[in-house]
Order: C-alpha cells, then structure tokens, then sequence
C-alpha cells in the first residue's frame, strides 16, 4: 500500500509499505529545471522525509525525458538584472536541499536518466548516497559555461568523488559524460538497462529499507562528515558510534541472524 505524502506540484513525494520514500522531480516540461517555486518544493518534500518515521530509504528520480537539466535558464534570463537577487534566493533553497539529503538519516538514492546537468540536476547526483544510471544518462556540470560557478556542494563532492585533476576538468571545461565514463571515474555507482532503471533504483531501496536503519543512518553520517577530516580525525568519532550501536537491538538481532544462518528483521532499535 503506498501512502502519497505530497501528490501535487513540482515535486511528488509517497511512501510505500516497504518503507521506501519516493520522491519525484515533477516539471518534465521543462526538464525539471529548477526555478525557486520548484526549489521550496524541493526542500518541503526532503523535509517531510526528515519527519515521517516511516522512511527507511529514498529513492530520488526525475519525470519526463530528464532527471534534472539544473537550473531553469529561462526563467533566469528572464529576470535581467534582477538575476543576482533570485539567484541568492534559489542557491539558498538548493543548498539547504542538498544538505538536507545529505543529512537524511535514510539512505538515498539516485536513478537518473537523460540528463543530469547544471548545480541542480548534477548537484543532486553527487548529494545522493548511490546513484544508478541508465546506460543513455548524460551527465553535466556546466556552471561555467554559463558564467557561473558549481553550487549545491560540487565544490566539495564531487573532488571527493573523482579527485581534484578530474573534478578540474569536468568544472571547468564542462565535458558531457555518458554514464560509462561517469561510473569509471567514480561518479556513479552502477549503469543500468535503461528499461530497468526504475525497477533497479526500486530494488536498491528496498534492500536498504530492509537494513538496520540506525547502523546504516550513523554510517552515512560518518561517512559525509568525513569528507572534511583526514581519517585518524574520523577513528574516535567511528569508534564512539560502533560502540553506541554495538548496544542496540538490532545489532544484537544483527549478531543472531549470523548465527542461526538466517535473514534478519530490523525494527530500529
């Protein structure tokens, strides 16, 4: 049974009983490019993940012929000068997004199709925890090539991701990759069939919802935290976590399950 959260507007959000959240880009006809309306909607529907017990993974996939071309250039050339003003406001409501994934205690993850360009669409993928791609996705930062810089964290991800050189590259000279060379450099978790994107992105969050949600929740933040420490600053921060879970139920449930040879059933505590 699914339960639609959000069921109107830029951006959909339901939760199914499996504890999957998906949460949908809803302007194909505009690529779901992003203009502030879509960005608050954005934010709304990441938020309400935020407060729905019931979400134990995301799944973050976009309608139409696109998984988000970024920034929806017309209505910024539309703005004339007042464009430095809208765009304050829309970096704003992308940043707080994009940190709001990145802080979600639920795994998230990416299905992206057609393109992924522009600190939206780009940006999105590099917030996300895994991000599967089909075998036509195009993926593009293309900031600069508009006059202007990354934002949504690029800055930060995605040099962790590919390595300072590579992220050079891509930032700066604004090459399209397909979703082979996306995966070869790390972007990427996994290229699909195109005609099983969904269903792919469907099953990886399923498997997720069925983890322990507490052990995984605690290892997405270290993980993301660490992006701004070396690792022996990491250690004590991992070792106060592994102990504080060590004493949970489900790590308990965790051990058993081992044991007995079996599946186990998390309940998050």
């Amino acid at each position: 049974m699914t339960r639609e959260l959000i069921d109107s507007g830029p951006v959909l959000l339901d939760l199914d009983a499996d504890g999957v959240a998906r949460l949908r880009l809803n302007r194909p006809e505009a690529s779901n490019g992003m203009d502030v309306p879509f960005l608050r909607a954005l934010y709304t529907a990441v938020m309400r993940c935020h407060g729905e017990p019931g979400v134990r993974a995301v799944l973050l996939t976009g309608e139409g012929r696109n998984f988000c071309a970024g920034g929806d250039v017309k209505t910024f050339a539309a703005k004339g000068e007042g464009l430095p003003d809208y765009l304050r406001e829309a970096t704003s409501w992308l940043q707080i997004s994009t940190s709001a994934l990145m802080r979600l205690q639920a795994p998230v993850v990416a299905a992206v199709h057609g393109f992924a360009a522009g600190g939206g669409g780009f940006g999105l993928v590099c917030a996300a925890d895994l991000v599967l791609a089909a075998e036509s996705a195009r993926f593009l930062a293309g900031a600069t090539r508009v006059g202007m810089a990354p934002d949504a964290g690029v800055s930060v991800t995605l040099t962790r991701l590919v390595g300072l050189r590579k992220a050079m590259e891509i930032v700066l000279t604004n090459p399209v990759l397909s979703a082979a060379e996306a995966l070869d450099i790390g972007l990427i978790t996994r290229v699909v069939a195109d005609d099983i994107l969904y269903d792919e992105g469907l099953a990886l969050a399923r498997a997720l919802a069925e983890g322990a949600p507490r052990a995984l929740a605690a290892t997405k933040r270290l993980l993301w935290d660490g992006l701004g420490a070396n690792v022996e600053a990491r250690l004590p921060e991992e070792a106060r976590t592994v102990a504080e879970l060590s004493g949970t139920a489900d790590a308990r449930e965790g051990l058993a399950a081992v044991i007995e040879r079996r599946s186990p059933v998390f309940t998050g505590r």
